[in-house]
């Protein structure tokens, strides 16, 4: 879709349906939560999800949070355990976010998930989030809608100001309510503080009935994005490779005669998408050397860059 201005969507039947079909198309829609504007795009739908990025400029392929419009809808995606669901049956529809096992064969695309076999989820709390979720039926990813760095998004004005000509279109909601960012526990085992938000850390304890743990760790980052070794293949990387020996499986980038090939046309974009898919094919071709093209270092070539770094960093 040609973004050459953004749409500006009543939170009416029409404008709803407008953002709906946006979205259906593989189209990026901002949209009001309780907390701040998302930049939303179909979770399912690979392509979509690395014009997140593209529109945000986010520096690495680190997890998003899939918003989804209640309790049975997100159950599709995740695995609830007794903890999640305690804590979604007293603060969802709100302000938190779990993270818990994705349902193997989940229509979720790896660039949400960055690679990983967990998903970050939440039911907003906002008339317009909820409508618009309904109205598209299914999963939608949505970090918040402002460029990368930058103050996270509060009003429609807020994101026009940051990302005019860069999205399809932006629901206008008028402003959120909390204005933080949503709290997120992780429910992979004992349940896990990983950033305050718009629900208090004592509420969600109470809850639970015993304190959230704390990860704290330098060596073992929050974020799992941070590590250095992470989202890797089986097989050793040789990046920056003009060639494939012998002994090597190619990933290709650009007009190359490789194995696989993140974009034969060398559209950054198109690569970002295929990423983590391609890295999944290196292990299921049973891939012990890889070597990997060069990919130019701008746009999205910086967030590629960096999870080959990571993905070919030394192993323990």
């Amino acid at each position: 879709m040609n973004k050459t201005k953004t749409e500006i969507l009543s939170p009416d039947a029409h404008g709803l349906c407008k953002a709906a079909e946006i979205l259906r198309a593989g189209g990026l829609v901002s949209f009001p939560t309780e907390t701040v504007y998302g930049l939303g795009a179909d979770a399912g739908d690979d392509a979509a999800v690395a014009q997140i990025y593209a529109a945000k400029g986010r520096p690495s392929f680190n997890p998003l949070i899939v918003h989804v419009a209640d309790v049975s809808a997100a159950s599709k995606y995740v695995q609830m355990n007794t903890a999640a669901l305690r804590l979604a049956n007293a603060f969802w529809p709100g302000a938190l976010t779990l993270v818990l096992p994705v349902v193997p064969g989940a229509a979720v695309s790896k660039l949400v998930t960055a690679g990983l076999d967990t998903l970050a989820v939440r039911v907003p709390d906002h008339r317009v989030a909820t409508a618009v979720l309904m109205a598209f039926g299914g999963p939608v990813a949505a970090p918040s809608a402002n460029p990368s760095g930058r103050i996270s998004p509060t009003t429609a004005a807020h994101v026009l100001a940051g990302l005019d000509g860069r999205i399809d279109a932006v629901v206008d909601g008028g402003p959120c309510d909390v204005g933080v960012e949503s709290t997120i526990v992780s429910c992979v085992g004992v349940p896990t503080l990983l950033r305050a938000g718009g629900i208090p850390i004592e509420a969600l304890e109470a809850c639970l009935g015993a304190p959230l743990q704390r990860d704290e760790d330098p060596d073992a980052p929050v974020s799992p994005g941070q590590l250095a070794s992470h989202y890797a293949p089986k097989g050793l990387m040789r990046l920056n490779a003009s060639y494939a020996e012998p002994h090597e499986t190619w990933l290709g980038f650009g007009p190359v005669n490789a194995d696989l090939n993140l974009s034969t046309v060398g559209d950054l974009t198109e690569a970002a998408a295929n990423l983590f898919g391609m890295l999944h094919q290196l292990d299921d071709l049973g891939a012990k050397h890889i070597a990997v093209s060069p990919v130019p270092y701008h746009g999205l070539g910086q967030a590629i860059n960096d999870r080959l770094r990571r993905a070919a960093a030394p192993r323990d």
